[in-house]
């Protein structure tokens, strides 16, 4: 049975809740782990650079000298590879780097990260985060009683603008909601603060 305790905002202990064992008291599998970070970071890549071939190169239309009789190599166009400005042989073009990963390995990788971070008491679940205007003082407040200075990602169960603008501008903080977590952002964070399901 694994038990945590419950904060709240100020920092103090209001209860204790009992984790799922098959989500949070796994043995993290880090080839599972390691797969599930390539995936989102392979996937985040733009794709979009792109050198120019002899053929997209500017100039170059015609023969630079003639082919015989004057004991140089031949040569069709002053834009070839191996020529000063020529175009690029080879190079990169525009590509999309995604892929699919099994959807039980993902949820797997998702299990081992959040097991990760019970093990390694970075996980911190606050009862709720009450906020009636945008004010990111009051979240500064609670992360400095929580003792999360460092890279913190807020997870709530569903959306929550107000929480959401409050810590947007605070370094090192990010939120999500819970149906958008991804293993590089759980293992990416030194606090994980989950709020409590009401």
């Amino acid at each position: 049975m694994l038990n945590v305790s419950v904060y709240n905002m100020e920092g103090k202990i209001t209860g204790e809740m009992e984790l799922e064992e098959s989500i949070f008291g796994m043995i993290p599998n880090e080839s599972l782990l390691h797969e599930a970070v390539v995936n989102h970071l392979a996937n985040k890549r733009s794709g979009t650079h792109s050198t120019l071939t002899r053929g997209e190169v500017r100039g170059g239309g015609r023969k630079p000298y003639k082919q015989n009789k004057i004991d140089r190599s031949r040569a069709g166009s002053i834009r070839m590879p191996h020529w000063r400005h020529g175009g690029i042989a080879f190079g990169p073009k525009p590509r999309d780097y995604g892929y699919r990963l099994n959807k039980k390995v993902k949820r797997l990788a998702i299990k081992s990260a959040l097991s990760a971070k019970v093990q390694d008491k970075e996980l911190i679940v606050v009862d709720r985060i009450k906020l009636d205007s945008y004010r990111t003082k009051s979240i500064v407040a609670m992360l400095t009683a929580l003792h999360a200075n460092k890279k913190v990602l807020i997870v709530t169960p569903e959306a929550d603008h107000i929480m959401y603008k409050s810590a947007n501008n605070i370094p090192d903080v990010q939120t999500a909601e819970a149906n958008s977590l991804n293993v590089y952002d759980i293992l990416n964070c030194d606090a994980f603060i989950m709020l409590r399901m009401q």
